[in-house]
């Protein structure tokens, strides 16, 4: 009950937001997976390359480790990525600033891979407003992200946050709705430890908030992403789902130019 509650929470807040995305689910194993972040924040920055497995199969992930790698921007920088393990590949002089568009080269068995993200302007997250509910006689808490989107329309922010250790949550916002003014979409905290992996939260835990300003791309990767999770489609992750990637040449995964702002609260 009190995950359908919540389920339907999201739904209503998601729908008519965007255009319904259609999700290609076939079994990809074997593909090409790059994930690659620049950030606002200091350097060094990564980009990740694996190969997919297939749903039913265990959660390694073969690495690729003899890939080239390039970082580029408009502002003439070009920088090759030295590979330090486990498929990483990480810069060392490469600079970040809100408003260039990066592109990503990869070459990996044979073949070549490319995307481009331009990182927005940063908006800031002024800070974090905790609310609780009744479901079922039990409490549940939410908290409100502070922040006030720009007056023009077009932004797209990604959400993502633990409780103390627990694994990632992420949810994905855009101002379609309420665009120019302070926020009103709460993050949803698990309720529920059912799945044995993320537990109920409660007064004493520590949220670790971090919100993107991603570009449209990224976006919409994330929102299908969601979907294939919320609707129980395979996997949950990113490796064996394969939304629409902004990598050319069906590589799976994404490259990402976002901006940063981080906030702590512990539930009262």
């Amino acid at each position: 009950m009190k995950n359908l509650f919540l389920i339907i929470i999201s739904l209503f807040l998601f729908a008519g937001c965007e255009k319904e995305i259609d999700l290609d689910l076939d079994d990809k194993s074997g593909s090409i997976v790059i994930e690659g972040n620049i950030t606002d924040q200091d350097g060094p920055y990564y980009v990740r390359i694996t190969k997919s497995v297939a749903v039913t199969a265990d959660n390694i992930y073969p690495i690729i480790g003899n890939a080239v790698v390039i970082l580029s921007d408009d502002a003439g920088q070009n920088e090759v990525l030295k590979h330090v393990g486990e498929g990483f590949y990480e810069t060392n002089t490469f600079t970040s600033a809100p408003g260039r568009t990066y592109t990503l080269k990869v070459s990996a068995e044979g073949k070549e891979f490319t995307a481009k993200s331009t990182m927005p302007q940063p908006v800031v997250l002024d800070g974090l407003q905790q609310d609780s509910f009744m479901v079922g006689g039990e409490l549940s808490y939410t908290l409100l992200p502070i922040f006030t989107d720009p007056q023009a329309l077009g932004n797209r922010y990604l959400f993502k946050y633990s409780v103390n250790t627990s694994g990632e949550i992420f949810e994905a916002f855009s101002d379609n709705v309420n665009n120019g003014v302070v926020n009103q979409r709460p993050l949803l905290l698990p309720n529920d430890d059912e799945d044995g992996e993320s537990e109920k939260t409660k007064v004493g835990d520590t949220i670790y908030v971090e919100m993107q300003c991603i570009d449209t791309n990224v976006y919409t990767y994330f929102t299908s992403l969601l979907q294939i999770i919320d609707g129980g489609g395979p996997g949950g992750g990113i490796t064996p789902s394969n939304p629409p990637s902004n990598i050319s040449n069906g590589a799976l995964g994404y490259f990402s130019a976002h901006t940063v702002s981080k906030k702590t609260y512990v539930i009262q």
